[in-house]
């Protein structure tokens, strides 16, 4: 609506404008025209012809001033219905707006009829106290009545002078009503304040709560809250209505109450008058009675007793009608208080209400209970307060009120005074009064009655005497009666005084409360500004949000555009694709249908070819048959050449079907890859539709979530809108409102003045105009206001459209790097422009330097001539006292309003000369902005300096980054090539694919080198607007800072003019009470007009504080109004351009004010002239003196006297009206350079907005920058992502790596298990052999040690026996001789296999790694240039971005460009207004001429009146020279004649005077009208530039627009053909990923084919390795377990070949995975190769340690011989010993024996014993039993009898196992088979022992437990893993335990015990154990 009103009065204000400027042209035709026809009459012409002539041109020169007038009146016609519609809209919005002002004005008058009811009743009031007051002083004490009345009157009034208003007692009411109507609507004024403060906080905190329920709660429960807070709203719309309704109804019943007070009050002083008059009378008429009846001496006691009965009534009435008053008010209180309560109880269960309400919101919302609680309080708090506002509103009507009764009621008791009472008691008053009148009457009646009675009485006085004893009595009862009831009601009366008095007290208490609520509401007034504060601050982020929102919005909105163009896009491939699969899928049928029909017809022809061959066949036997017959020669010849012709015809017709079967395959192999890519095409298109799909989903469901974010704050924002509109609209009606009432109370008391004297009319006159001077000055800012609202419409419009061109400019824009150039150049170009402005500025500033000291020096012209002029005043007034006494009033108003003009012009000239010196400052803070900026400038030129060196160094770095790759690319190239070259048979062509994406590498370097170039540039651009930014902040704060100090000084300059103007009306006052004064002691009248006029002047004080009240606040407002006027004008002055303009016109001003010096000339004239002036002006003086004492002498002698003062005086005046208009003119001259001033600051402010936009754009560009660079950021996460996802990937392939290691690490343990199982194989027959021979041998030893020596035949069996053992184990070891030559033989066979097979696996596995180097390089290169095309599209994507912020830096630029150039115009507008002041400057001093001519012939006048007085002196000294020669008729006549003459020569000096100014007039006139002709000239030369200018402007507009629309059309078709170029380019790159894809399938095939040859290869490896193991099985048995175990891995190996097929076969869309996992299985099998290779190698080392072994055995068959030879020499010499040695015991041993008992410890003692015991021959039992025995005191008690009574010990038994891991710790046995073992290592090498001798440890014997065998087992493992040596040659630690079991059947023995050959130690092959692994074993073997 703003808006629509804003441009209508634009409209109509062009509208006017252009009807103005046409009806000044018609108006000037029309003068002309008339101009023309006087002069037509001027024109004589002699001839006809000449005459016609001269018609027939006038006659054309009409027709054309018609046909011009024509034309105007059909624009004016057109324009008149424009305004006629404009005028009907206006009407209507007229007529709306009228409806709410005559609502207003309704009220309005109503308040006025009101007041003046009040005014006029208080005009009674006044008149029946001043009547009161002149009754008092005529007839003073009549009556004790009349009394009481007139000490009431001065009670009141000394009530009222005690009161702290300090007003007079005569008219107390009305200062109080107007001082309560005041203060009341102030109150008003700041209690509505206060509401709506309480209201938009509780709106804020609404809000607050919406915004947190939105985001916490449900949509249910904020439509709950949105329901209780609209309940809120219209319940506090409903209380403010209530609370309007009240206040108005309240001052509706005041109203009422006080004009029905004034008639009752006046009524019942009339009758009270009446009753007096009446009661004198009868007073009278008694006292006449008396006089008659005076013999009677009971008529006085009577009369007496009368008098007493009567005053006694009277008290006794007024006593009970006080009581009944008071009990009415008392009960009246009492209702009205139960009446409040109940209001309070409604208004608390409404509160309580709210509570509810707000309980339940509290349970939707839990986060927001605090808030909702603080909420609930300030409404309690408000509620309560409003509540009590009411109270004390009514209390203070209802204390007015109650004055005003107390003043009626001081009649009757004068002495009480009851300030305070409750709100509605006028009602109780009313009726009281009207029982007092209806009481009255009834005395009145009673007492007319009585003076019947009396009258009655006084006839019969005579004849009843009696009955005057008996009216005695009871007159003398009722006075008993009387007092009793004065009693009560005077105690009655004590208790409502103390009633009254508690009531006071409440009501005291009521005040402090009210001021203690005062003072809240003042702290939460603070606190709603500060959160006012916040609101705005919080407006503008929501602003700003908006804004970014919306942005945010479009670009969704381009990005779901885009997405469904692709999407449609996609659609059409799809179907597309379908079509060509469809059309395809018929192709292959087709070509599959016709190879069928080819197959068929191949068969058929080659069936007929073997037939025909058949034939021939036959044919030639034939031939052979038949050489004979030539006929059938030639026959078969002929058949032959045609079966010939068929047979190569049938050939054709092959070939042609081989090559069509053959074309058919190739058709059929290419419709499959079609296929393939097809369906490829396919997935990716429906991945991407998906992907679109979620996209799209996504991007709906953010716009819905925006859209919603976007609507809630739109609403929140309207809500607010709405809300502060109403708050303005509610200011605004105040202010209205509060102007009318000031105006109709200004108007009102003018009234009221216009009846006092004329000396007050003056001062009204004063203040009138002062206010309409205020009331100018508002409507000046309004229209200020309404011209800035209007420009800042126009700025948010040009924002608008701006921001529109922007976008569609930034969409437009296309070219890159041209554009980094430019940018350069405009950057080099502004600083060249910076530096030309910074001359220019220089320049300006000394030029206004030079016009401010030409204005100071004439500011001390003006300051001189101000001075002349005071002096010339004082002078003036100096004459004025001197002759004039008795001066009349006008001419001292006149004096004193001059007096203020003058002191106003000097406020003014004040004013003007602060303004200079502010323009100084400002010019000085902007020279200082001005070297800030330079520097500033050379700080970023630097920046830029290194940026370009950065660009250098960045370019030179990224040019060896690209030589060093190019160089990388080629060697990789030459790599390729030799491994093509030496990969003949793998057919791939990657030579293309490397080419173009070497290309692509190429041009991405090249593009990443332009991008950091963009990059480059970019930050240059943000250093210079982070620059420019910073110099803005710092302008900014040099703005504020001089903004406050001009805000001081404006406050001086008011307050000054405020003081001022108040002592202007002291000194007015003071001269009107002065004048008083002197009319007082002039009239020195009665008493009573003393009494008057002190009343007068007391209600004029009264009046004149009322108006300076008033005035004040005037004032105050003015005050008001000008600091925002001035702070306006400072923040506009505060621009940097308007100091530009204002030097540039003050250079102009100097330039065309008058530079020869005339002003000069001019000051100096115009001194001479005063000079003269009063020189002449001393002469007059001097003459009218003389005259004056002359007319004395003459007057005294009888003349009459002659009118010469009065001129002089009124020339005196005449002079100095004219120096006033004077000083008005330069003081109007000096405001219209004011507001010329303001104007161009104004339009520095429409250039500050600009500039304002520019930030704002910048801002904007910022914000874009920093979503880009956001973007990609995000852009750059996701690629770090996605490259964390292939590191992921990568760990997970190489724990597949790993994983498949670890397989063949367990397929190589299984194949050294196997190799084990064989060499266990051959080394079991040694084993059988070693157990068959072990067990007697064991057997044996045990019989040696067990058996005596008895019989010498058991000794010869056993050697026997053992012979024939001896010769078993030879036959046995010839066996295994044999066979360990046959496998050394198949031993060296199978190795010469391995080696060829080794050869040929090591040639696979170089065939294999080549190609995984090749495919690695392959994959590498992918992955590179996969990389490198991500690379060259964030480049591309970059650079894009870079030139979007290009190209909207080059709009800015060129907007600004466009300012610049509106800037240009503007200041050629200026010029044109420099050159009219110019102008106007010539005017002002042609008119200072003409004002120097009017001098001039003043001074003649003064000179012809001095020749004039000087007669007048010569004629005087002559009649006075003839009166003394005594010629007195004479001198009459002469004197008349002298009268006559004078009155002649002064009707002359008129006539004269009159002549010259109509002389003066004309010459002013034709002046005028010629200055008023070169104006209209210049108006027309400037009105037709301007229409070329506005012609030539539409012109270049239409072009711009042309050529913008061109090169839209241009940038479209460019557009188009880019988007066919980037769709040519799509196809292209679709195409080479096509192909690329196509490559790598074909080189994955390849890679296939390559695996399956290197399957194949390997296949034929196993196969040959099946046949090696075919043939070890054919030497040797033992080879089948290998066998079937490595059968067992080929099947494995199968499996996982064939499961890994299968996966392939799955993952076939997923080919890249599938590469990287051939890749990981080949190298799984170079390691198998690895593996196979290092078994190979341990397998050779086995056939070494095999040769090793064989030559060991041959070693040891030469040990056992010589071993043998020695056995039987041992077997003698043992015989020959136990011959000799039967019973002998060794002592040596026996005494070790011994002595070892004792040391051994007392646990193992028992070992000891049996030990001996064994040595002894002793059996265990015996033994065993020996020491059960001993426990028991037994065997050894001789050990211990013989030790000295040692107690027997036990000792354990020995260990049955001693080799079952028993413990010999400290043992005696353990410590001397240690000794044995020191004294049995053999310092030479170890003796061999024979062959038959040999006993392997590694097999346990049948009667040991397996503990045994695992014993020995981890012995040998860890003398394995002590010493590293052969395993075959073991120490003899690890192989010969020390303490061998016995056998089952003899009991087991010591080692030492044994024969020597059984301790000795033997070879043994590597023992196995059962627990122990195979694989552990290979992997032993292998790390030997």
């Amino acid at each position: 609506m703003s808006s629509w009103l804003g441009g209508l009065g634009s409209g109509l204000g062009q509208s006017l404008g252009q009807v103005g400027g046409s009806l000044s042209s018609f108006t000037g035709q029309i003068s002309t025209f008339t101009k023309d026809m006087l002069l037509e009459g001027m024109e004589e012409v002699g001839d006809a012809a000449t005459e016609l002539q001269v018609s027939n041109s006038k006659l054309a020169e009409v027709e054309t001033a018609f046909a011009s007038q024509k034309s105007e009146y059909d624009r004016l016609r057109k324009l008149h219905a424009e305004l006629e519609e404009k005028l009907e809209a206006s009407e209507i919005q007229i007529k709306q707006q009228s409806a709410g002002y005559r609502t207003l004005l309704q009220q309005k008058d109503v308040e006025i009829s009101h007041l003046k009811a009040r005014q006029s009743g208080l005009q009674e009031e006044v008149q029946k106290l001043q009547q009161s007051a002149q009754s008092s002083s005529i007839s003073p004490a009549v009556l004790p009545i009349t009394t009481t009345s007139s000490t009431t009157t001065s009670s009141s009034a000394s009530n009222f002078l005690t009161r702290p208003s300090g007003s007079h007692p005569g008219f107390h009411s009305d200062e109080i009503d107007i001082s309560d109507v005041l203060w009341s609507q102030q109150e008003i004024n700041r209690l509505s304040t206060e509401i709506m403060r309480l209201e938009g906080e509780v709106a804020h905190w609404r809000r607050i709560s919406q915004a947190s329920t939105v985001t916490g709660a449900g949509n249910g429960d904020q439509g709950e809250i949105l329901k209780l807070q609209r309940t809120i709203k219209e319940l506090r719309d409903e209380m403010s209505r209530e609370v309007d309704e009240h206040q108005h109804e309240l001052t509706a019943l005041q109203d009422a109450q006080r004009q029905k007070m004034a008639d009752i009050t006046r009524r019942h002083r009339e009758e009270l008058a009446e009753y007096e008059e009446r009661i004198e009378e009868l007073e009278e008429q008694i006292h006449g009675g008396g006089s008659q009846a005076s013999s009677s001496s009971d008529a006085p006691k009577l009369i007496d007793l009368q008098k007493t009965i009567q005053s006694l009534q009277e008290a006794a009435e007024q006593q009970e009608k006080q009581l009944a008053e008071l009990s009415a008010n008392l009960e009246y209180a009492r209702s009205k208080q139960a009446s409040l309560q109940l209001e309070r109880d409604d208004a608390q269960e409404e509160n309580a209400g709210l509570l509810l309400n707000y309980s339940r919101l509290q349970a939707s919302v839990d986060e927001l209970q605090t808030r909702v609680q603080e909420q609930q309080e300030k409404a309690l708090q408000k509620a309560q307060l409003e509540h009590e506002i009411k109270m004390l509103r009514s209390n203070l009507a209802a204390a007015e009120r109650e004055n005003e009764r107390l003043q009626s009621r001081a009649e009757a008791e004068p002495k009480e005074e009851v300030e305070h009472a409750d709100i509605l008691e006028l009602n109780t008053i009313i009726g009281t009064l009207r029982q007092e009148k209806e009481i009255l009457e009834q005395e009145k009646f009673n007492l007319q009655e009585k003076l019947k009675m009396v009258e009655d009485q006084m006839v019969c006085r005579k004849g009843a005497e009696s009955d005057d004893a008996e009216l005695l009595e009871v007159l003398k009862a009722e006075l008993e009666k009387r007092e009793k009831v004065l009693r009560a009601t005077e105690e009655e009366r004590d208790t409502l005084m103390s009633e009254l008095e508690e009531l006071d007290r409440q009501n005291q208490q009521a005040t402090q409360h009210v001021i203690s609520v005062k003072e809240q509401l003042s702290g939460q007034l603070k606190e709603a500004q500060a959160e006012l504060t916040k609101v705005t601050s919080e407006l503008s982020a929501t602003k700003d949000q908006k804004r970014t929102l919306e942005q945010e919005l479009e670009t969704q909105k381009e990005q779901i555009s885009q997405s469904t163009f692709s999407l449609n896009e996609l659609h059409m491939c799809k179907q597309q694709l379908e079509r060509t699969v469809k059309e395809l899928k018929d192709k292959l049928g087709h070509a599959h249908e016709q190879s069928r029909d080819a197959c068929r017809e191949v068969a058929e022809l080659k069936k007929t070819l073997q037939e025909k061959e058949e034939h021939l066949r036959a044919a030639k036997a034939e031939l052979d048959l038949s050489g004979e017959k030539g006929t059938e020669v030639q026959r078969a010849t002929e058949q032959l050449a045609g079966k010939q012709r068929e047979l190569s015809d049938l050939r054709r017709e092959l070939d042609e079907m081989k090559s069509s079967y053959e074309r058919m395959m190739s058709e059929e192999y290419e419709m499959k890859m079609e296929n393939r890519k097809l369906r490829e095409e396919s997935e990716d298109a429906l991945g991407k539709l998906e992907d679109l799909t979620n996209q799209l989903q996504e991007s709906q469901t953010v716009l819905n979530r925006t859209v919603r974010e976007k609507d809630t704050r739109i609403e929140a924002l309207k809500l607010e809108k709405n809300q502060l509109e109403g708050e303005l609209m509610q200011t605004e009606r105040t202010l209205a409102e509060q102007v009318k009432q000031y105006q109709q109370t200004i108007e009102e008391l003018t009234r009221a003045r216009s009846m006092d004297a004329s000396a007050l009319q003056t001062e009204h006159e004063s203040a009138i105009q002062l206010n309409q001077r205020k009331d100018l000055e508002i409507a000046k800012l309004k229209r200020d206001m309404e011209q800035l609202a209007s420009d800042h419409r126009d700025t948010n419009e040009m924002l608008s459209i701006t921001v529109a061109g922007q976008k569609q400019l930034t969409d437009l824009l296309q070219e890159k790097d041209a554009f980094v150039e430019t940018l350069k150049q405009n950057s080099a170009d502004f600083q060249a422009e910076v530096e030309s402005s910074i001359v220019v500025m220089t320049k300006e500033a000394e030029n206004l330097k030079q016009a401010l000291e030409e204005k100071d020096k004439q500011l001390g012209g003006m300051k001189e001539e101000n001075s002349h002029l005071k002096e010339e005043i004082d002078r003036i007034r100096d004459q004025q006292s001197r002759p004039q006494p008795l001066a009349e009033p006008k001419t001292l108003d006149i004096i004193t309003e001059l007096e203020t003009e003058i002191a106003q012009l000097k406020s003014s000239r004040n004013r003007l000369e602060e303004e200079v010196q502010t323009l100084r400052r400002t010019t000085e803070e902007q020279q200082a902005s001005l070297l800030l900026s330079q520097q500033s400038l050379q700080a970023q030129q630097s920046e830029l300096d290194q940026a370009h060196a950065l660009h250098q160094q960045t370019t030179l770095s990224y040019d060896r980054l690209v030589h060093a790759r190019d160089e990388e690319i080629t060697r990789l190239q030459q790599a390729v090539d030799r491994f093509s070259e030496i990969q003949g048979r793998a057919d791939f062509p990657p030579v293309q694919g490397e080419v173009i994406l070497q290309d692509d590498k190429t041009e991405s370097l090249n593009q990443e080198n332009g991008n950091e170039k963009h990059d480059l540039s970019k930050v240059e651009i943000e250093r210079l607007v982070k620059g420019i930014k910073e110099k803005e902040t710092e302008i900014s704060q040099l703005n504020e800072k001089n903004i406050s100090l001009t805000r001081q000084l404006d406050q001086l300059v008011v307050s000054r003019d405020e003081v001022h103007k108040l002592s202007q009306m002291i000194l007015q006052k003071d001269l009107e009470i002065q004048a008083l004064h002197a009319r007082v002691s002039m009239v020195g009248g009665h008493s009573q007009d003393v009494l008057y006029l002190q009343q007068q002047l007391q209600a004029y004080a009264v009046e004149r504080e009322q108006m300076l009240a008033v005035l004040n606040e005037k004032t105050r407002e003015n005050s008001q109004l000008r600091s925002d006027y001035h702070r306006l004008m400072d923040i506009m002055a505060g621009k940097e351009a308007a100091l530009v303009k204002l030097q540039q016109e003050n250079q102009r001003l100097s330039n065309m004010s008058d530079p020869s010096g005339s002003q000069e000339m001019f000051k100096e004239t115009i001194q001479n002239l005063s000079r003269i002036i009063r020189e002449k002006d001393i002469e007059i003086d001097a003459l009218t003196q003389k005259c004056q004492t002359l007319v004395t002498v003459l007057q005294s002698t009888g003349g009459e006297s002659g009118p010469g003062s009065g001129g002089v005086s009124s020339n005196q005046f005449e002079e100095l009206l004219q120096e006033r208009d004077m000083l008005k003119q330069q003081v109007k001259k000096m405001e219209e350079w004011k507001q010329q001033v303001i104007t161009t600051v104004k339009n520095m402010q429409h250039e500050s907005a600009q500039l304002h936009e520019e930030l704002v754009k910048l801002q904007s560009q910022v914000s874009a920058d920093s979503d880009c660079s956001s973007k990609l950021s995000v852009d750059y996460a996701r690629l770090i992502q996605s490259y964390e996802q292939k590191e992921k990937r990568l760990g997970s392939l190489s724990l597949e790596l790993a994983q498949v290691q670890q397989t063949i690490t367990q397929l190589s343990t299984t194949k050294d298990v196997l190799l084990g199982k064989l060499d266990n194989v051959t080394q079991t027959p040694e084993v059988g052999a070693t157990q068959s021979s072990g067990p007697p041998l064991r057997a044996d030893a045990p019989t040696h040690q067990s058996a005596p020596p008895v019989n010498n035949d058991k000794l010869l069996e056993e050697l026997e026996r053992l012979r024939m053992q001896l010769t078993e184990k030879e036959n046995m070891v010839r066996t295994l001789q044999e066979n360990n030559h046959r496998l050394s033989n198949s031993a060296s066979a199978s190795e010469s296999e391995h080696r060829s097979q080794a050869e040929e696996v090591r040639q696979v596995r170089e065939r294999m790694e080549s190609l995984q180097r090749s495919l690695r390089e392959k994959d590498l290169l992918i992955k590179t240039k996969g990389d490198q095309l991500v690379q060259v599209s964030e480049t591309l994507r970059n650079r894009e971005n870079d030139n979007e912020v290009l190209k909207q830096a080059v709009t800015n630029l060129k907007e600004r460009a466009l300012i610049l150039e509106l800037d240009v115009k503007k200041l050629k507008e200026e010029n044109e207004l420099v050159a009219a002041r110019s102008r106007e400057k010539e005017s002002e001093f042609r008119a200072l001429q003409e004002t120097n001519m009017q001098v001039s012939l003043l001074l003649r006048e003064k000179e012809f009146e001095l020749s004039a007085m000087s007669e007048k002196a010569a004629t005087m000294e002559r009649m006075l020279k003839d009166k003394e020669q005594g010629k007195s008729g004479e001198l009459n006549q002469l004197l008349n004649e002298l009268k006559s003459m004078q009155e002649k020569a002064v009707m002359f000096q008129l006539e004269r005077d009159q002549m010259m100014m109509a002389l003066k007039q004309k010459q002013m006139e034709t002046t005028a009208v010629q200055t008023e002709l070169q104006h209209v000239k210049d108006k027309e030369q400037r009105l037709n530039l301007e229409l070329e200018r506005l012609r030539n402007h539409l012109l270049e507009i239409e072009d711009s627009y042309t050529r913008e629309a061109l090169a839209a059309e241009d940038r479209e078709t460019e557009l188009r053909r880019r988007v066919a170029l980037l769709d040519e380019k799509l196809a292209t790159s679709s195409n080479a990923v096509e192909k690329s894809s196509q490559q790598a399938s074909m080189q994955v095939e390849s890679l296939q084919e390559q695996l399956n040859g290197v399957v194949k290869q390997r296949d034929d490896a196993l196969i040959q390795l099946r046949t090696s193991q075919e043939q070890v099985t054919q030497y040797a048995v033992s080879l089948s377990n290998l066998q079937m175990v490595l059968e067992q891995f080929q099947q494995e190996e199968k499996a996982m070949y064939s499961a890994e097929l299968d996966k392939h076969k799955k993952e076939k869309e997923e080919w890249r995975r599938k590469a990287l996992l051939l890749e990981d299985k080949a190298s799984a099998l170079q390691i198998n190769l690895d593996e196979a290779n290092a078994a190979l190698d341990s397998a050779s080392r086995l056939t070494d340690q095999l040769d090793l072994k064989e030559e060991q055995i041959e070693e040891l068959k030469n040990q056992v011989d010589v071993r043998q030879e020695m056995l039987e020499e041992a077997q003698r010499k043992l015989m020959n010993l136990l011959n000799s040695t039967e019973g002998k015991i060794d002592k040596v041993l026996m005494r070790n024996l011994f002595l070892g008992y004792f040391h051994t410890p007392k646990t193992k003692r028992s070992d000891v014993l049996r030990l001996m015991g064994s040595v002894l021959g002793l059996s265990r039992d015996d033994i065993d039993k020996m020491l059960e025995e001993d426990r028991r005191p037994g065997v050894t008690g001789w050990v211990s009898s013989w030790l000295g009574s040692r107690g027997a010990q036990s000792v354990p038994n020995t260990p049955q196992r001693p080799s079952s891991g028993q413990d010999l710790n400290s043992s005696f046995s353990e410590m001397f088979v240690k000794f044995l073992e020191m004294e049995s290592t053999p310092s030479l090498p170890a003796p061999k022992l024979p062959f038959h001798d040999l006993k392997p440890l590694s097999a346990p014997p049948p009667g040991r437990n397996s503990t045994s065998a695992s014993a020995a087992a981890g012995a040998l493992a860890a003398s394995r893993r002590a010493g590293e040596s052969n395993p075959f040659l073991a120490p003899r630690s690890a192989a010969v335990p020390l303490l061998a079991g016995s056998s089952s059947g003899g009991s087991g023995a010591h080692l030492l015990m044994k024969p020597i050959s059984n301790a000795l130690p033997t070879f043994t092959p590597v023992p196995v154990s059962a627990e122990a692994s195979a694989g552990a074993v290979l992997k032993d073997l292998l790390m030997q």
